[in-house]
């Protein structure tokens, strides 16, 4: 049955890949995104896209949708030490439009949570703004949910890569080795390198999310792939030069997964790092 469903950030890296999925599924898409880090090459036919910030999210959409997905927030972990208001304006104010906007409507919410909270026994959630800011929304969602009787899914992605993928200071680690690595540079490591991340390719988080909007609900949906890798163990994958840079703030040394509730649902991981990397690293 075709719904309305609004993504936040639809014209970002995941939002696009998952407005492109909804579009084929038959169902009416609203984007609702400010284009910080989306844009518009991302645009999807057929979808409803409308530019402005979160927190005024009742001027954008007076609809009410019969599911929200919640992906327009600021997601860099070390460079949110550089721009705390930033991350406030995008994750707190924004997310709180959202939230009163959920309230007034009740529709189903999914939200998009992050996995830096469950990173080095669960000290990742304070080792950041963006890390902070993330999980203390989850909190703010579930309890949302239980003071209004309204129905949600959290879900924690980890460390996503795909087609679409950016480099540059908001981009994520296998893009920016690749354009590195095609740019004949080396690769910049930050100590010790023995950091460890689940990668999971872009493909695999949409299943998940698809399968959370129709059956998922409550906390804990783990979206990854368990295979860990370190980074350096990343950046020989690509092969090249390697230059260790020196350690930095906000920077977990492991990472936690629980896919159980995903698996629950009928999910698994179908694509890898590895073979991603083997078929795309001389990509243009």
């Amino acid at each position: 049955m075709s719904k309305l469903i609004l993504v936040t950030g639809g014209a970002g890296f995941i939002g696009s890949h998952l407005c492109e999925r909804l579009v084929a599924d038959g169902h009416r898409v609203i984007s609702l995104d400010n284009y910080f880090t989306g844009s518009r090459e991302n645009h999807v036919l057929g979808v409803d896209y409308r530019e402005g910030h979160t927190k005024d999210i009742e001027q954008h959409v007076p609809e009410t949708p019969d599911l929200v997905f919640h992906l327009g927030e600021y997601s860099r972990v070390e460079r949110s030490l550089l721009e705390p208001s930033l991350v406030w304006d995008l994750n707190k104010d924004g997310t709180f439009g959202v939230l009163e906007h959920w309230r007034k409507r009740g529709y189903k919410l999914i939200y998009a949570g992050s996995s830096t909270k469950f990173g080095d026994g669960g000290l990742g959630r304070m080792q950041s703004p963006y890390a902070w800011a993330k999980a203390s929304n989850t909190e703010l969602v579930k309890n949302y949910g239980s003071w209004y009787d309204l129905p949600y899914a959290i879900t924690y992605f980890y460390n996503v890569y795909g087609p679409g993928e950016r480099a540059g200071a908001y981009g994520t680690v296998i893009e920016i080795f690749r354009q590195k690595m095609l740019a004949g540079e080396s690769l910049i490591v930050t100590s010790p390198g023995t950091q460890k991340r689940n990668f999971t390719h872009v493909d695999d988080i949409i299943d998940g999310l698809v399968l959370v909007g129709e059956d998922g609900t409550g906390d804990d949906f783990g979206i990854g792939d368990e295979q860990a890798y370190s980074i350096l163990d990343v950046a020989r994958m690509f092969g090249g030069e390697v230059t260790m840079k020196s350690a930095s703030p906000g920077n977990r040394m492991s990472s936690e997964i629980d896919t159980s509730k995903m698996r629950s649902l009928g999910w698994s991981p179908k694509r890898h790092l590895k073979e991603y990397i083997a078929e795309t690293k001389h990509r243009p």
